[in-house]
C-alpha cells in the first residue's frame, strides 16, 4: 500500500527487493506492482513521480520476466525428460513381451518415479506377471 503514496514509493520498493525471493508475499507484491507499472504506462496524462516509479519498476518487471522465462524453460526441460523415459520404458516393454497392453501401460506411471538405474534391470529381467504383481 506504502507504494501507492508519493513521496514513500522508493523506499517502498527497495524493502520490497530486500525481501527473500521465495517470500510469496515478495511475490503477489511484485504481481500487483506490475499491474500498477502496465496501467500507468497506459495513462496518458502521468506525471514526474509516476513517470520515476515506472522507470523504478521497469528492472523489477525484467527480472521477473527472466524467472519466468527461466521457470518455464526448466518446466519443458523435466516433461521433455519425463517423455523420454515414459519412451523408453514403453519400448523396452513393447520389445520384451510383443505388445503394449493396457495392463503393461498400467505400471509406466510407477515405473517412471525410479530412475533409469532403477527400472531398466526390472524391464530387462523381471517376467511380465512379476513386473505386474510388483508395480499394479
Amino acid at each position: 500500500m506504502r507504494i501507492l503514496g508519493k513521496g514513500i514509493q522508493q523506499q517502498a520498493i527497495d524493502e520490497l527487493e530486500a525481501l527473500p525471493q521465495n517470500n510469496p508475499l515478495r511475490s503477489k507484491a511484485i504481481d500487483l506492482l506490475l499491474n500498477l507499472k502496465t496501467t500507468l504506462e497506459f495513462n496518458q496524462n502521468i506525471d514526474e513521480e509516476d513517470r520515476d516509479l515506472i522507470m523504478r519498476l521497469s528492472p523489477i518487471y525484467e527480472q521477473k520476466l527472466a524467472e519466468v522465462k527461466q521457470k518455464g524453460i526448466q518446466e519443458g526441460i523435466q516433461e521433455g525428460i519425463q517423455a523420454e523415459r515414459r519412451n523408453v520404458i514403453e519400448n523396452l516393454l513393447r520389445v520384451r513381451f510383443g505388445s503394449l497392453d493396457a495392463e503393461l501401460r498400467g505400471i509406466t506411471k510407477a515405473l517412471l518415479a525410479l530412475s533409469p538405474d532403477e527400472f531398466t534391470p526390472l524391464l530387462l529381467q523381471l517376467s511380465r506377471e512379476e513386473l505386474l504383481n510388483r508395480f499394479l
